[in-house]
């Protein structure tokens, strides 16, 4: 079960992103980070991601302890949002160059955002000179949604993004998840708005909400800014598990946002308890090259190359949690 592999600390959670709707490139990396011994995958809540997570999954062969999260963004979260081209665009084109997940490109002189592709990252806005970039929520029925993705798909644990201001919007759909899912259920917080106080008061309002026996936490740094493969990057990861590990009592922590190879060894030296480490950004990067083949899955020479990354991400991260 999920909560033995928390339990264990023996838990490498692929971040294919809330916001990543793209099946191929979900497929490719569902197949090959299971494979490499991650057994946590975190999904947009989209059938046809879903679907792709199932064929990646029966791809790696690998029938025991491989668990699904489907991630559900409120509005305003950063996880869910779309970025969206205005008319201040002067066709520079940076945010081509910036854009880690290519979804933005130059289609007859005009730039386009392909929204399966964009994860909201906000790097294209950051080199953008000209606010020529807006970002959109995308609108979804949580009440219709996840039902049916519940009743149709198995799904291990459901995980809300919260980062916003309004209390009594995120705690009533708290209080949905918990009236509709049986599972293990998740929150995933930053500081970024909310600062140490409020992060720690919404945690434990939340665990009172519901009386949770189990529940988890993914504390995330710096949401999706693990390109960087070093100490300073995953820092304010660490940082924000050891603020949750200090005030929340009997509850797993992941670390997330900003995780690199780097943040197991760091949490180790810092002393900071966690029951697993989150990896998106990273992971996509390191083997984004061979992912992006058409001859991925056909090619073993290219699937081999791309296993022996991933695996060595996944091992050196369980290395340090034991």
């Amino acid at each position: 079960m999920l909560s033995d592999l928390l339990k264990d600390k023996h838990c490498f959670k692929l971040v294919c992103g809330a916001g990543n709707e793209n099946p191929v490139e979900v497929e490719r990396l569902v197949a090959l980070y299971s494979v490499a011994g991650a057994n946590l995958f975190d999904l947009s809540a989209n059938p046809e991601i879903l679907e792709a997570a199932q064929r990646g999954l029966a791809r790696s062969e690998i029938n025991t302890d491989r668990y699904i999260c489907v991630s559900i963004g409120l509005p305003g979260d950063p996880h869910v949002r779309k970025a969206a081209i205005n008319n201040n665009c002067l066709k520079c084109k940076k945010c081509i160059l910036s854009c880690p997940q290519q979804a933005i490109s130059c289609v007859s002189g005009d730039i386009l955002v392909d929204t399966k592709c964009c994860i909201g990252c906000g790097k294209c806005t950051s080199v953008c000179q000209h606010s020529a970039i807006d970002f959109v929520d995308k609108p979804f029925d949580i009440t219709k949604l996840l039902p049916e993705l519940i009743s149709k798909y198995k799904i291990d644990c459901l995980e809300l993004h919260p980062n916003i201001y309004g209390d009594d919007y995120v705690f009533d759909t708290w209080k949905y998840f918990n009236s509709i899912f049986n599972g293990l259920l998740s929150v995933c917080l930053d500081r970024s708005k909310l600062g140490n106080d409020k992060l720690v008061e919404r945690i434990q309002k939340m665990r009172k909400i519901n009386k949770l026996t189990e529940m988890i936490v993914q504390a995330d740094g710096s949401p999706m800014s693990g390109g960087k493969d070093d100490y300073k990057t995953t820092l304010q990861a660490v940082a924000t598990a050891e603020i949750v590990s200090d005030k929340i009592q009997d509850c797993y922590i992941l670390v997330s946002g900003g995780t690199n190879s780097k943040t197991s060894e760091l949490a180790k030296l810092c002393n900071v308890p966690v029951n697993g480490v989150a990896i998106g950004s990273f992971a996509r990067k390191i083997v984004k090259d061979y992912i992006s083949r058409d001859d991925f899955f056909e090619n073993k020479a290219v699937f081999d190359k791309a296993l022996y990354i991933a695996k060595k991400l996944v091992e050196q991260t369980f290395y340090y949690m034991n």
